[in-house]
């Protein structure tokens, strides 16, 4: 019998070598990811059964990414693993096509029965997370604020997790002037935690 082929994106490369390790027994890896750029691009190339990424990763967050292989490979399987508990994080995950949506906290035989239930066709979601509260924007869109170019390109960095010094090097800019922009956002939409920049971001993205 055939089996599944399934390709992991995680940028932690410690949790993805033991997912990689855990699921080889029953699936066929076909390749392993550390952001969300590569993630688009593997999935295009290897156009795997089934894809389990994470919401928070460099380059792309999964969100958008999982939306781009969506519109491009329907039929993919799109299961999250991932630590975010917020109800705004799976309704943006399954509003992009996600059929599972399963904590890194869960058991591991929870994440068979997802990947199960993804191939079967079904949507499984971890238990516990619809009712947990919602902290991101309840009741309204995210505020409309106009972020000049640059510091659009500085918050999408915070938001994958970049360090100043991180997008100072990418954006060929200082340190300082990094953390100047970064006030301005703070300032502009009254956040400032990366947690709060990935939610304003893929929120962003879906208006």
């Amino acid at each position: 019998m055939k089996r599944v082929r399934i390709l992991l994106a995680d940028d932690h490369r410690l949790t993805l070598k033991g997912i990689h390790d855990f699921l080889t027994p029953s699936y066929e890896v076909v390749g392993e990811v550390f952001d969300g750029g590569a993630l688009v691009e593997a999935a295009l190339r290897l156009r795997p059964d089934l894809i389990l990424l994470d919401v928070t990763m460099p380059v792309m967050n999964g969100i958008d990414a999982a939306r781009l292989i969506a519109k491009e490979l329907p039929y993919v399987k799109l299961v999250f693993l991932t630590m975010h508990l917020d109800a705004g994080y799976l309704r943006a995950a399954l509003a992009a096509g996600a059929a599972a949506y399963v904590v890194k906290t869960a058991a591991a035989e929870e994440l068979m029965d997802a990947l199960e239930s993804a191939l079967a066709g079904t949507v499984y979601v971890s238990p516990g997370i619809s009712s947990h509260p919602v902290d991101e924007y309840p009741g309204r869109t995210p505020p409309a604020v106009h972020l000049s170019v640059r510091e659009q390109e500085v918050l999408q960095l915070l938001s994958e997790g970049c360090s100043s010094k991180e997008i100072a090097f990418r954006l060929s800019i200082s340190a300082r002037t990094v953390g100047f922009h970064r006030e301005n956002i703070r300032h502009k939409l009254g956040i400032s935690t990366t947690a709060e920049m990935t939610r304003y971001v893929i929120a962003q993205s879906r208006t």
